[in-house]
């Protein structure tokens, strides 16, 4: 746009004139500026130029209407004229409008700047220390509530009055007896799969009995419980995570501390308590049905009876493997409860969250789990076991 006195009509009622005199710049604001008028005068006003002159002089006395909007506009224009040197003064305001106008400026908050994005590996660095940061955090607080869930467990142990028992036994049913055929199916399974893998490779060296020997140490030391704290983690520490998401959603916890019950007492002890006296169980019958899966396949397979695949199960001492198996399953419960119980607890008020910490308490618990292992696993070869 030249510096030429000018007139810009616009859509509906909403216009403005641009006059240039002796170094100042004139304009007349015309007509309702509002929400649905100023679409097209903010395009045009933003193409004014101030090469050349001193001073800009707004004409608000004709303006017949006016909200925030329109406001803004005038507001952004005269901000962008000062910007470019020009000292900017209002003239012939009604109180309406000087109202508005001083309300709009008062309030008005600026965007902050986008930050610089940098090269590529300064993204890739600044990424990498955001997440460490947040995985540590998340790490003292999911250990936080580990030393806080057992000071809750010890004040229950010496007054039992406090644990709810048709709570845990509710829980111990949903957690124990009712992951009984899926725990059962995927172990059979697993047994089958392992009987097979072991008999085809062993053949190439005429060891196919020692497809006995194979099933039993990867069962009971390993896949029996490690399967089983993986299904109970989808399974059970989701559940978890869900009921008390919800709760929380609902706000059913705060009402809970409204009348003076503990939520650590109602829905984290029975879930703890309740996972840790179960899962020892659904091992042992894991173990079970991995080597029934086992035997099955060998019989299948290898011509071998179901009194030869005891013999030869037997011919070893398996006490060690089994102990080892079962001494995983209780800290295994108790790292999925409070994981699940933990994430439950972080629940906001949406549903959206509730999504978004079940998968964060799969996620955690099944990590959790299979470093746990890699530690155990660790320790007992140190110690030969």
């Amino acid at each position: 746009m030249a510096l030429a006195d000018v007139e810009v009509p616009t859509a509906d009622q909403c216009s403005f004139t641009v006059k240039t005199a002796e170094r100042q710049l004139t304009v007349s604001f015309e007509g309702a500026w509002t929400i649905r008028t100023v679409g097209q005068v903010s395009r045009d006003l933003r193409k004014l130029k101030a090469k050349g002159l001193e001073t800009a002089r707004f004409d608000l006395a004709e303006i017949e209407s006016l909200d925030t909007a329109g406001a803004w506009v005038i507001i952004r224009t005269a901000a962008e004229l000062k910007a470019a040197g020009l000292s900017v003064e209002y003239h012939r305001a009604s109180q309406t409008t000087e109202t508005i106008m001083r309300t709009v400026s008062e309030n008005h908050i600026e965007c902050p700047p986008e930050p610089s994005r940098g090269n590529a590996l300064v993204q890739v660095l600044e990424h990498l220390g955001h997440e460490t940061y947040l995985f540590c955090k998340a790490g003292r607080d999911l250990l936080n509530f580990l030393g806080y869930t057992v000071i809750v467990l010890v004040r229950s142990i010496l007054n039992p009055r406090r644990i709810r028992f048709v709570a845990l036994v509710s829980q111990m049913e949903q957690t124990g007896f009712n992951a009984l055929p899926i725990v059962g199916l995927i172990s059979f399974l697993i047994g089958v799969v392992l009987a097979f893998q072991g008999a085809d490779q062993l053949a190439r060296f005429g060891a196919q009995i020692y497809t006995v020997n194979l099933v039993a140490v990867g069962i009971l030391r390993e896949m029996g419980i490690l399967l089983t704290a993986i299904i109970v983690a989808g399974r059970s520490g989701s559940a978890f995570t869900a009921q008390i998401g919800m709760m929380k959603v609902n706000e059913e916890i705060d009402a809970m501390e409204t009348i003076g019950l503990d939520p650590m007492d109602v829905l984290v002890m029975p879930r703890v308590i309740g996972l840790f006296l179960v899962m020892p169980l659904l091992t042992f019958y894991a173990d079970v049905m991995g080597l029934l899966g086992g035997a099955i396949m060998a019989m299948a397979t290898l011509d071998i009876s179901l009194a030869q695949f005891t013999s030869q199960l037997l011919s070893v001492p398996r006490l060690n493997d089994f102990l080892v198996g079962m001494i995983k399953a209780p800290f295994f419960a108790i790292i999925i409860s409070i994981v699940g119980c933990y994430e439950g607890l972080r629940v906001a008020r949406s549903a959206e969250s509730v999504g978004k910490q079940t998968t964060r308490s799969v996620v955690e618990a099944i990590f959790l789990v299979i470093v746990l292992d890699a530690l155990f696993s660790v320790i007992f070869s140190i110690i030969g076991i």
